[in-house]
């Protein structure tokens, strides 16, 4: 049939539309297939170690211990304290980096080890809570917690008192926070403290008996 050239095009609004649509989904198609060719072509090395079940070696030192274990790449430095060396003193509580229940010191930082893999830390040193003192000998931070009754459930209570022993490290080198008001000398105080130890939850609120026992642990250091 032949048709009136003459004759004006009539194309809607909704027939514009829906070729506009046809034609995007088509290049977002084919762009995810591609991404997907060229991720499988620069990953299969990983993926395949991690099908496989492939270990890596790892040497850690644990509280001045050396250590040397294979682990699954995706082990978390948490996972690898508590199920590989039994050291349970570092609790899991949100295993998102949200509550710092898991906190322990490596290298002199204090870090969430949910957060971190283990494989990231070769070579390092990492201290727990079971390196800070023991029963018979507790370390000044232990025994001002225990002073003040800074704790009630005790869950958090390892990793509190990893970060507030990393916390007066921090203030006595000079590492500023957000509330610190002059950057070229840091000064203890509670505000400090608090704002410190911020990411460090403690459900049963003891907040106050906390800064207690940080601030009497800072005077003894100071006299």
């Amino acid at each position: 049939m032949d048709m009136d050239k003459s004759a004006p095009l009539k194309a809607t609004r909704r027939d514009t539309l829906k070729a506009g649509a046809a034609v995007l989904a088509g290049a977002v198609s084919g762009g995810m297939v591609a991404a997907r060719s060229a991720d499988a072509q620069t990953k299969p090395a990983a993926a395949s170690a991690v099908a496989a079940g492939t270990t890596l070696p790892v040497s850690l030192k644990i509280n001045g211990r050396s250590e040397s274990l294979s682990l699954d790449p995706r082990t978390t430095l948490l996972d690898a304290l508590r199920d590989h060396l039994h050291l349970t003193g570092t609790k899991k509580g949100c295993d998102h980096g949200q509550c710092g229940a898991c906190t322990v010191i490596v290298e002199g930082r204090r870090i969430n080890s949910c957060l971190t893999l283990a494989v990231m830390h070769d070579g390092e040193s990492v201290q727990t809570i079971e390196g800070l003192g023991t029963p018979e000998k507790l370390d000044p931070m232990q025994s001002a917690f225990v002073e003040h009754d800074a704790f009630q459930c005790g869950y958090c209570t390892p990793g509190q008192i990893c970060s507030a022993t990393a916390v007066l490290e921090e203030i006595r080198d000079g590492i500023p926070s957000h509330v610190s008001k002059d950057l070229e000398k840091i000064e203890f105080s509670d505000t400090e403290v608090r704002e410190r130890m911020s990411g460090n939850i403690c459900r049963c609120a003891a907040y106050p008996n906390i800064v207690a026992a940080i601030r009497d642990v800072q005077q003894g250091d100071k006299a």
